[in-house]
Order: C-alpha cells, then structure tokens, then sequence
C-alpha cells in the first residue's frame, strides 16, 4: 500500500450507494440484446460474514491488510465452501466475536455456517491463507497467515479439523505475514510453502502519521521490510525452514504471492508482488533452490521504472500464444499492470491490452483472470476501494466505497467496461480478497469478495454463455494429488486456452483447483496438454459431446516410467 491511511469510517451504518460491476456493453451486444447479469446474493445464502479489521481507533499500520479468503471444497461433497479470515483487535480486550468464518456448501446458494464444528474459527489477525492437501489424505488443509503466529488446520476427514502448527514446524515466530502459497519446490511429489512476510513491526513502534488535522494508518515505508520464508514439507507432516535456498534475498514488502511454472522449464518458480519495492520472480533450478531475477525477466517494476503499491497478483494466458501472462494490481494513481510472457521474459503490455483508466484513481486489491462469459476469452475482474473515509482531504479523485470492476476478454485485449443492469442493486464497498468458483455447479464462475469491515459481497453468474464449459480437475500420481503447479493448455480449432492450478494466488486469497475452459458447440474433440510439476507431459484427447458442467472431467496423471 503505497502512502498513508486513515480510520475505519463508512461503516454498516452508511447508506448503500448504487453500484453495478463495470462490464462491457459492446460485448455484451455482441451476445444479443440481453447479455445476463451478476446477481448479488444475500442472507438467504446462510453467508452472513462481516469483516472486521479489528481497529480501535489506534490506525496500526497492519489494519487496512486484512484480509483474504479461500475458496475450496473441504468435505470431498464436490460443492466448494467458503473460507472468510477476520481481524483481529491488536488490543486484545477489543478482539471479542472476532474470528474467522466457514461455510460449508449444502446445496445450490445454501451454505452452513460451520466454523464451530470444524474447529477452524482463528481469531487471529487474519492476511492471507492458502489451501492444499499438505499430507496426501485426500482433504484439503487450511494455512492461514497472520500478523502474529500462523496457523496450519489439518484436515480431520470428517467435517472437522485439528492444529498442526506446532507438530508441522509451521508455527515459528511471530510475524507480520501476508500472501502464501503452497508447491512443489523439488518434484518430489509434496507441497512445500512460500510466506511472504510484510514488516518488522510491534506494536509499541507504531507511529502516529498526521496530514494537516486527520490522522492515518502508517505505510510501506514507515517501518523496516522483512524477510520471507521458504519451508520444505519432508514427506512426514513435518515441514523445516529453508529460507537458504533464496539465494541472495533481501527483506521487502510481500503482499500477494503465487507459485507456477513461469518459464516453462518444468519446475514451479514463485512470483511475489512487493509493495513500493520491486518484484521478485524467484526463479527454480529444479532442486528447489532459487535465484531471484525480477529485475532481468522484466517484472521487478513497471514500463515507467516504478516500483508499484503492488497488491493481488494473477497468471493465465491472455494472448493465446501458450504462455502464462501477468496481471498485478496497485494502489491509488498507479495501474494494474500486465506483464505479456515472451517466453520466461515479460514487458508491460497494459496499455495493449487496454486495461480501463477508470481504475487508475482507485486502490486495487483482489483480482481473477477467469473467462467469465465463457466466449474462449479470459475476463479480467478488480476489487477496488479504499481504506480512510476522510481520503477526500488529499484526493478528490476516489473514496473508501467504490465499484470493482469486471472486463470482458477479446482477441484484441479487454474491452471497455460499463454498467450493465442488474436484478437488484450493487452496494459500494470496498473490497480485499476475491475468489473465483462455480458456487452453483452450473458450469459458470461465480464471485465472493471480502470488503473491508462490511458484509462480503457473493455474485451469481447469469451471464448469457456462448460456449460450453470444459471443467477439469487433475489427479495426481507421481505429482502431487491436486496437480498444484501443472499448466493445462486446451487447444480447439486452434485457439489457445491455458491456466495453471495454484494453491495460495490473487490477493492473499485462494480458488481454482478446478479449472474453467470453454468449447464451441461444434467442437466434437478437444486436446488437452498437463504439464505436470516435476517435468512430466500429458496428452488427453476429450470427447466434448460428454462433457457435463456438473461432473468435472478427470485427468489422471501418467507415469513417465
């Protein structure tokens, strides 16, 4: 977050403005007169979550970072639930109610408030979280990073879960932790975890930060910069430190952080988005050991030479040339920036893809890269808003409550947004983490979006598709089960579609173990290339008349022996 901040305001009591997503008009009448809609969902989901930064009053620097979510199927129903971290008072006698939430899915928009029973209400200060099947069950655990001690919930396999910090080695001391994410650093068929760590601060360092009469949070600069870490998951539950293998590191700023295969050489690399500092690109030899090169491979900083208030990061292939892309999202006066892949080098290409400029007075947190409409095209949608209600008094341009926004893909770029209608009235709020998944199991993408001390915001896709969706979902043999790190690439008459699977992405959040393509209806085959983490390669040749939105195509790994 670059500069400073100030209080909580525009709390539950302030009147709803309305808002609708930006999305494209020409697009959508390129779909005919009625493009369909995201409708917003309410409490008769059963999701009443509410964040709460847990602020006093004091504006600590950490406040305005919380939080992520993560979006995951926990009980193998296959309906994915909904995991919200909260806040926390960093004066403990205000923290009471404060935790984080569960919910599972029970049927199509019914979720269950579940945090009790399975155990998993943290009421640390919650930042980021990262989901994965660390100990090769079948269940999916929950890491949670906070400022403070991390928390590691494994999976019981019945509905519930235990505390693994300590027995896992994942408690360690206490930081100011951010975005995680979980891969396979040395092909040895586990997951093993990056954090990115933000600051060194305590709380008896804070400063208070004065503009004219109105006080702020602190920022990026006003205290020291960490280091991350890197822990090495030893086949057993046990993970050990080894922060070592970064080579030559230097502490910075760590926000939002993924894992993927980024120059295409068979091994995970880990790309973090660091705030006013430049961006690491670690690069993997294969052995789990990196070197960092953000600087040579173009992604260290932007077009200007600016080190950004870099916040969410995502990856898919926005060209169709068969290389995963870049998205980054930034503070206020700064945009979005998309880093093109040539090939393990990448060049901001934001203003090519014509990114909207209406982002650029806005804070920008949560993000996806998902094709929304399912036209073959990856959509780009941005969670926006603020963190003082007084920012008016050093910015005319943006408020604490302000829309996100939802771009359709073309073969030319992102189109121009607009506000499209909608059943009911959009509220501004003003968004963390964002997470992308068929709530619905009806073949499209919905979205959850955590706002910052307010109710989150769960969109149901109405949109009107053009294609029928190819979902996957890879298993594992000699990789990891849930195939975390593997590039998928589905070519049709063609065209070129490619994600990855992550455990840990966007905004300190998590989503997308299952992956979202789409076919054109006169399609009758469709190839589909997994490249594995460790190296191997998969060829699948997919029959499209039998695909069902309800039942996601399994892809099971091929031995290479």
């Amino acid at each position: 977050m670059n500069g400073q901040s100030t209080a909580k305001g525009c709390r539950l009591g302030l009147a709803w403005l309305v808002c609708c997503f930006a999305l494209n008009v020409q697009a959508a009448r390129s779909q005919g007169t009625d493009a369909g809609v995201f409708v917003l969902r309410g409490d008769e989901t059963g999701i009443k979550f509410v964040h709460n930064d847990g602020g006093t009053g004091n504006y600590f620097v950490v406040e305005p970072y919380s939080a992520g979510l993560a979006i995951c199927d926990y009980d193998n129903d296959g309906r994915e639930d909904v995991y919200f971290l909260n806040g926390a008072s960093l004066r403990r006698q205000h923290s009471k109610g404060v935790a984080n939430s569960l919910f599972r899915n029970t049927e199509a928009w019914r979720f269950q408030q579940t945090t009790k029973l399975a155990r998993v209400g943290d009421t640390g200060h919650g930042l980021g979280v990262a989901t994965a099947d660390i100990d090769a069950d079948g269940f999916i655990d929950i890491y949670v990073s906070n400022y403070g001690s991390n928390l590691l919930y494994l999976n019981n396999g019945d509905g519930t879960f235990s505390d693994g910090s300590r027995v896992s080695g994942l408690d360690g001391e206490k930081r100011f932790s951010a975005g995680v994410a979980f891969f396979d650093m040395d092909a040895d068929g586990d997951l093993d975890l990056y954090c990115g760590n933000y600051q060194r601060f305590q709380i008896e360092q804070h400063r208070v930060r004065m503009i004219g009469e109105a006080q702020f949070h602190p920022g990026p600069l006003d205290f020291p910069p960490e280091y991350d870490q890197l822990f090495e998951n030893k086949g057993d539950g046990h993970f050990i430190d080894v922060s070592g293998n970064l080579r030559r590191q230097i502490p910075s700023t760590a926000m939002g952080t993924l894992a993927a295969d980024f120059d295409s050489d068979g091994d995970c690399d880990i790309l973090v988005m660091n705030d006013t500092r430049p961006n690491y690109l670690w690069v993997n030899d294969g052995k789990g050991r990196f070197e960092e090169q953000g600087l040579i491979t173009g992604v260290a900083f932007d077009r200007t030479g600016r080190a950004n208030g870099n916040m969410g990061v995502e990856c898919r292939d926005l060209d169709g040339d068969g290389r995963l892309d870049l998205v980054t999202t930034t503070y206020q006066d700064e945009m979005p920036v998309i880093y093109q892949n040539s090939g393990g080098v990448f060049t901001d290409a934001t203003n090519r893809f014509s990114i909207d400029r209406s982002l650029h007075p806005h804070v920008n947190w949560g993000l996806g890269l998902e094709d929304f409409n399912l036209d073959g095209f990856p959509d780009i949608f941005v969670g926006c808003g603020h963190f003082m209600d007084n920012v008016g008094q050093i910015s005319d341009k943006t408020q604490l409550n302000v829309r996100d926004y939802l771009q359709f893909g073309t073969p030319q770029g992102f189109a121009s947004p607009s506000e499209v209608p909608s059943n009911a009235s959009l509220p501004l709020r003003s968004a963390r983490g964002a997470a992308f998944a068929d709530l619905d199991v009806d073949g499209d993408i919905d979205i959850v979006v955590s706002n910052w001390n307010q109710p989150a915001s769960i969109l149901e896709n109405r949109l009107n598709a053009k294609e029928r969706p190819l979902v996957l979902r890879l298993i594992g043999i000699e990789s990891n089960r849930e195939g975390v790190g593997a590039t998928v690439t589905v070519t049709s008459k063609g065209r070129i579609q490619q994600a990855a699977v992550h455990a840990g992405r966007g905004y300190q959040s998590c989503y997308g173990k299952l992956l979202y393509f789409s076919v054109e209806e006169s399609q009758p085959r469709v190839s589909v290339r997994v490249d594995w983490p460790g190296g191997t390669t998969n060829e699948y040749d997919v029959d499209a008349g039998e695909l069902d939105s309800s039942n996601p195509l399994l892809l099971f790994e091929k031995s290479s022996k």
